[in-house]
């Protein structure tokens, strides 16, 4: 399974949800890979010092190095990452003019054929090549949608980006579904929110809900998931919740 995590929005918790799975499943035995997409490398940030990388997810799509170049074991058991640098940022000029320029990362992914159980894709909050990119590579998307009052704004962008992908390229491309973070639910705006996205998403909305949790936000800066970092907090029970979820989706 080759989940791409999306959403054109910033700070809706893409990295978040994106590191907490790829460890979640790990822990539970599963092989998984983390492909960070985001020329901001936060992914990358929450495992190793990107300024100390050769090569990276760049260096693999623009051919100057293989998949297995790139690769780093975290010191979690199970879990490899492949980082990004700003140099990502280049890549849409650096593929200008190639007719097959979307199909690359999933050109590079084929090489790793049944290496691994879940491949996870961090993407900037963009809906340009690179984010294009992961969903042409993909079997799934996981949409993280923010609590909040705008917290549908822009979404319409991301769903018609979509299925255009299934229309030419990617058919087979499946939404794995939307998980609600940065949630409280004891506000009357954030149970309405939920209401809302639920009528826009239907059976489509995960049951865990991610609320807002300093654990969470504090686990990057120490290299850490929030399984080892602050593994008796909220935020570690709710991905371990989702982690479930994901899995019953097999």
């Amino acid at each position: 399974m080759i989940i791409t995590i999306a959403n054109q929005k910033g700070g809706v918790g893409k990295t978040t949800t994106a590191i907490n799975l790829s460890a979640g499943l790990s822990f539970r035995g599963k092989r998984v890979l983390l492909v960070d997409l985001d020329p901001q490398a936060n992914s990358t940030m929450s495992f190793v010092d990107p300024h100390d990388l050769g090569v990276s997810i760049f260096d693999v799509l623009t051919d100057q190095a293989s998949f297995q170049e790139a690769l780093i074991q975290t010191k979690i058991p199970n879990l490899t990452l492949c980082p990004a640098q700003i140099s990502l940022a280049k890549l849409e000029r650096e593929l200008l003019g190639d007719i097959d320029s979307h199909f690359k990362l999933k050109d590079k992914l084929s090489d790793l054929a049944g290496e691994y159980d879940y491949i996870f894709i961090d993407t900037p909050p963009t809906l340009g090549i690179i984010t294009l990119n992961a969903l042409v590579a993909s079997t799934h998307i996981l949409i993280p949608i923010q609590s909040s009052y705008f917290a549908l704004e822009g979404t319409d962008d991301l769903l018609e980006t979509i299925d255009k992908v299934r229309f030419r390229s990617n058919p087979d491309l499946k939404l794995l579904g939307v998980v609600i973070t940065l949630h409280d639910k004891r506000t009357s705006l954030g149970r309405d929110i939920v209401d809302q996205i639920g009528r826009v998403f239907n059976n489509k909305v995960f049951e865990t809900k991610i609320s807002k949790n300093v654990r969470l936000e504090e686990s990057p800066a120490y290299k850490e998931s929030i399984y080892t970092f602050a593994p008796e907090s909220k935020g570690a029970e709710e991905y371990s919740q989702l982690t479930e979820e994901i899995m019953a989706c097999e």
